[in-house]
């Protein structure tokens, strides 16, 4: 699709490779030729204030060819103007005068140097004063910067000449445009001429500006963006494409009772009402206020819930989504209209007009995905007709992003969360390799919490304590250990979940049952630095570096036997998120802590390689976590279908409330497959992590 408007360009977005168009309209003879076109001609000029302040000799700051720093120009359709970039100039005086250069050159050489360093700071008016025809340079210049937008500027002048009565200065143009790859370079030339006051100033011509722009020409900047590429599954299937979609928006002169319908969408689409609210109230009348965009079959699901609410329009088209509205968000990220922010991280090849990504995946590989677009600048004598190509910059499309993400697996993740209205997570990873395969979250869930989140562990710490303990020789599995009710240690009293009692059990028992009595107790036992030793084997040091945010884990040491009792059960100063609970589960079945992956062939890199736990030990360990499952606490995984399931429990106590809060944990794997699984405050509310891991065990058996 192509589409030429006149200043400034059109909007483009990706999909489709789209052409915008930014045109400076040029003089006839000395004035601009305002009847060039019958339609879209050249732009009034603007009222000239005050010029940008002075600046170092040959050094700048602002915009070429703005007459006005503070001037907004209009976008079709009222859109704000476009964003002021400071452009940087650097004027070089290529040839130094010789010291027997003539007055008379010295005077013709800073007549053209004085041109070329108002116009490239953006001083259009001093520009224009440089020249004999002030009127019709500045109206020239002020379009053609709105033509080429720069955002960097380099003109170097060269040698004076003069051959019979015409005396001209060499300069080298070197452009940095906004929303093109690569620098616009020429090679110009200026007419300079001697005045009736004596002085020399430029001879205004069009071909100031361009050698080859004439009367009646202007300059047209044309700018194709490739189609955005796709992120792809691990077996290379495309997770995020192009899909057909409805925008559901409101438009506010419609609308009769602005609470009720921000409540009736609220309830249809799972948006803030508040936030429609404040969108609309800031709107004109006739604007789209887009509240959400739907996949289509999603907008079949609720069409007769708010199609004939007043207020509400809708629009289709196509949007790079993914498989479902919650597939994997916020890892994948969204693609939009960017912020300034956004813009100023996504780098010179984009402007604010274009679709870029905003967060997640997107967003960290968006030159990756989005490609460079590619541009010519052109000289028209009539719109659309044209006369030559002057600069031509060649893009490229963008290329796939391939993910470890397994599409079964995170679908089965998604499955199990459906409906949790507390904020929860699944991470899967595969052990043999760390490649991640599921990063899931419940709808509610304010970010990416199965990646980012810190959490303490509860009993899933046993663990790493269970190592400490037998790496040690504090204890073997068969070693009889206490679990009372309670235990007090250095004035801190230590309770089991309802204070069960067990009295005198193996250890193997003890972990299958979580006793933080019995773990409280071996705790006392271990020698200094132990469990420290043990956190760092499950890769709490290891401060992973994957594309986005993630956390690794953190273990502080205790200072006192009270703290180390806390941290032995988890409930000390020891932090996880489900990414680093799912990888200590993966360290079991693989012998070491697998390096995460979630680009394919992009392994993390770790600030601390994490070291491998006794090898020894994994037999032990493996039998205490396939002990939870059969006669401990998660005997209902012991009948999902598939391979035997071996993990832990953990409730996780926070905040200061009486009771306290407690989030729900379980950690497992199944074959090559290790998972955990997070729900907020899921131990008070009656939602644990036990069931849903069952649900997804499940679902991903069930499902093809």
């Amino acid at each position: 699709m192509t589409s030429r408007t006149s200043l400034p360009a059109s909007r483009s977005t990706p999909g489709s490779p789209t052409t915008v168009t930014r045109r400076a309209p040029c003089s006839s003879g000395s004035q601009v030729n305002t009847a060039a076109w019958s339609n879209g001609g050249c732009p009034p000029v603007p009222t000239v204030r005050s010029p940008p302040p002075p600046v170092r000799p040959h050094s700048a700051a602002a915009r070429l060819g703005r007459v006005d720093q503070h001037q907004a120009v209009r976008r079709r359709g009222g859109t704000t103007a476009r964003r002021r970039l400071t452009v940087a100039l650097v004027v070089t005086i290529a040839l130094l005068l010789a010291s027997g250069c003539s007055s008379t050159e010295s005077a013709q050489r800073q007549a053209g140097q004085a041109f070329l360093d108002a116009w490239a700071r953006g001083d259009i008016v001093a520009a224009a004063r440089a020249t004999d025809d002030p009127g019709a340079a500045q109206r020239v210049l002020q379009a053609t910067g709105q033509a080429l937008d720069p955002t960097a500027a380099r003109l170097t002048p060269g040698a004076v000449t003069t051959i019979k009565d015409e005396t001209t200065m060499a300069f080298s143009a070197s452009w940095t445009l906004a929303g093109v790859p690569a620098p616009w370079r020429y090679q110009g030339k200026l007419g300079l001429a001697k005045g009736s006051d004596g002085k020399w100033r430029v001879h205004w011509q069009p071909q100031d500006v361009h050698p080859q722009l004439g009367t009646a020409d202007m300059l047209v900047v044309n700018r194709t963006l490739p189609q955005r590429a796709s992120i792809l599954d691990g077996a290379g299937q495309p997770l995020v494409t192009e899909r057909d979609t409805v925008t559901v928006g409101v438009e506010p002169k419609l609308v009769t009772n602005l609470d009720d319908l921000a409540a009736r969408l609220a309830s249809a689409l799972h948006v803030n009402a508040t936030e429609v609210i404040n969108a609309v109230g800031q709107a004109k009348p006739t604007d789209f206020v887009p509240v959400v965009t739907l996949r289509q079959a999603d907008y079949r699901a609720v069409q007769a819930k708010i199609h004939n609410l007043p207020g509400t329009v809708f629009r289709t088209g196509t949007q790079l989504v993914g498989p479902s509205r919650h597939f994997a968000q916020p890892l994948l990220g969204q693609v939009g209209k960017p912020t300034a922010e956004a813009l100023h991280q996504a780098g010179p090849n984009y402007l604010p007009t274009d679709q870029i990504g905003l967060s997640g995946l997107q967003q960290v590989f968006n030159s990756q995905l989005a490609g460079a677009p590619s541009a010519t600048i052109e000289i028209h004598d009539a719109p659309d007709a044209t006369v030559a190509q002057v600069g031509q910059f060649t893009g490229h499309p963008g290329s796939p992003l391939q993910t470890t993400l397994d599409t079964r697996v995170q679908q089965a993740a998604e499955a199990a969360l459906s409906g949790v209205g507390l904020h929860a997570a699944i991470v899967a990873v595969r052990p043999s390799t760390g490649e991640i395969l599921a990063v899931a979250n419940s709808d509610s869930a304010a970010f990416d919490i199965a990646l980012a989140g810190q959490y303490p562990p509860g009993s899933t710490f046993k663990i790493v304590t269970a190592t400490a303990v037998l790496s040690s020789g504090v204890a073997q599995p068969d070693t009889p250990v206490p679990c009372p009710g309670t235990v007090t240690i250095d004035g801190r009293t230590i309770p089991n979940e309802n204070a069960f009692n067990l009295g005198t059990v193996s250890l193997t028992d003890a972990f299958a049952h979580s006793c933080n009595t019995s773990f409280a107790l071996l705790s006392q036992k271990l020698p200094a630095g132990a469990l420290d030793q043990a956190a760092a084997e499950y890769g709490f040091k290891a401060g992973w570096q994957l594309p986005v945010n993630s956390f690794s884990g953190s273990y502080t040491p205790a200072k006192d036997g009270a703290g180390q009792a806390a941290n032995a059960f988890g409930q000390g100063t020891d932090l996880v998120s489900p990414l680093s609970e799912a990888l200590m589960a993966a360290t079991v079945v693989h012998g070491s802590t697998p390096a995460p992956m979630l680009v394919a062939g992009q392994p993390a890199t770790a600030k601390q390689p994490p070291p491998s736990p006794p090898a020894a030990l994994l037999a032990p360990l493996s039998s205490f976590m396939r002990a939870v499952v059969t006669r401990g606490t998660a005997t209902n995984l012991a009948r999902v279908p598939g391979a035997p399931v071996s993990g832990k429990t953990g409730t996780a106590e926070h905040g200061t409330t009486s009771p306290p809060q407690a989030d729900s944990w379980f950690t497992g794997y199944q074959g090559d497959l290790a998972f955990a699984v997070l729900v907020e405050n899921g131990q008070t509310s009656g939602v644990l992590a036990n069931p849903l891991a069952q649900k997804f065990l499940t679902a991903l058996h069930t499902t093809s």
